[in-house]
């Protein structure tokens, strides 16, 4: 009688198996290198270079500079740049003149009128131009951006010392000019005050680190262009900015709506200047006020409670550049 087994156990014979004779030798080699992710059509990077080239043959073969080194976007501006949206933003910054570092267009988009013109400008000025997917530009521009699939970056303004502004207006000028603003936190305002300081003759503007706004693209807009040719200098304190360059003589004249000269009656416009334009709220900080010369008051109606920052520095530029002109006739 058999006996009976272990549970589990084999009743097969120990030894060697017979081998597959090599009939998975094939299977084992596989199909070779993986391609790159760019020869695969159906990955994401395949089909951006499809679009690459769709976009190259469109302009008539002609590849865009940079087009070889593709930088990772951004998700937002930074310290090192800042990012504009948007079709209107990006073709009126473009045509200010702003200093685009890189367009970014996103992939398969319609090209109306003002695509086209981006491109033929950013084409024109060398800007590197790159073609990306959308969700790339809505990490660039933030989500809640509306980017329209056109993007341009911008990079970090690159602002002057005072006292060297101050020096190099001297050395320029027997008459210089600066404009120092005080608490203009809008970027619009900063860049209206740019384009009128450099309509009439001003040499720099400076502006204080803190509460204040800086040269972003939105000043950069306002501009003009004016950004491009007008330096702007940035002080750690202003007042102390402001008594370095009295110091060195120059007149310190503020703006304010309950000054104690009119600004018709102002006669010290041949002398070295530095006009000091306050935020329309709250005008001059009280120490800014105790270091000025002067306060200057602009007549107006008694109808309108007070001028915009920008128009003030408008009118009051306008008038000291009226009168250095008379003097020179």
């Amino acid at each position: 009688m058999a006996s009976k087994g272990r549970p589990g156990a084999s009743k097969g014979k120990k030894g060697p198996t017979k081998g597959s004779g090599g009939l998975g030798r094939k299977a084992l080699e596989g199909r070779g290198p993986t391609p790159k992710a760019e020869d695969r059509t159906y990955h994401p990077a395949g089909k951006r270079k499809a679009a690459r080239e769709r976009l190259e043959n469109a302009r008539g073969g002609r590849a865009p500079q940079g087009r070889q080194q593709r930088p990772q976007p951004k998700r937002a501006a930074s310290d090192d740049v800042e990012t504009v949206t948007g079709r209107n933003s990006v073709l009126e910054a473009l045509r200010t003149r702003i200093p685009a570092t890189t367009l970014y267009i996103a992939t398969r988009i319609e090209m109306d009128d003002r695509v086209k013109e981006i491109l033929s400008i950013a084409t024109g000025k060398g800007i590197p131009v790159l073609e990306v997917t959308r969700p790339e530009l809505d990490r660039m521009g933030g989500y809640d951006s509306v980017h329209q699939g056109v993007a341009i970056t911008v990079p970090a303004y690159s602002y002057a010392h005072p006292g060297e502004l101050f020096d190099r207006a001297v050395a320029s000028s027997s008459q210089p000019l600066l404009v120092a603003l005080d608490g203009i936190t809008d970027p619009r305002n900063l860049g209206a005050i740019i384009r009128s300081a450099a309509a009439f003759g001003s040499h720099g503007v400076i502006i204080p680190q803190r509460r204040s706004a800086g040269v972003t693209a939105a000043a950069w807009k306002t501009s003009a262009g004016a950004a491009a040719r007008l330096p702007v200098a940035r002080a750690a304190n202003l007042t102390q900015a402001l008594k370095d360059m009295k110091k060195q003589g120059a007149f310190v004249v503020g703006l304010d709506g309950d000054g104690d000269m009119n600004l018709h009656a102002f006669d010290l416009a041949d002398r070295p200047l530095v006009v000091v334009v306050g935020s329309e709220g709250k005008g001059l900080s009280r120490l800014v006020a105790e270091t000025c010369d002067a306060i200057v008051s602009i007549p107006i109606s008694a109808a309108t409670e007070s001028l915009n920052a920008g128009i003030a520095a408008s009118v009051t530029l306008y008038e000291i550049a009226k009168r250095r002109g008379e003097e020179t006739r």
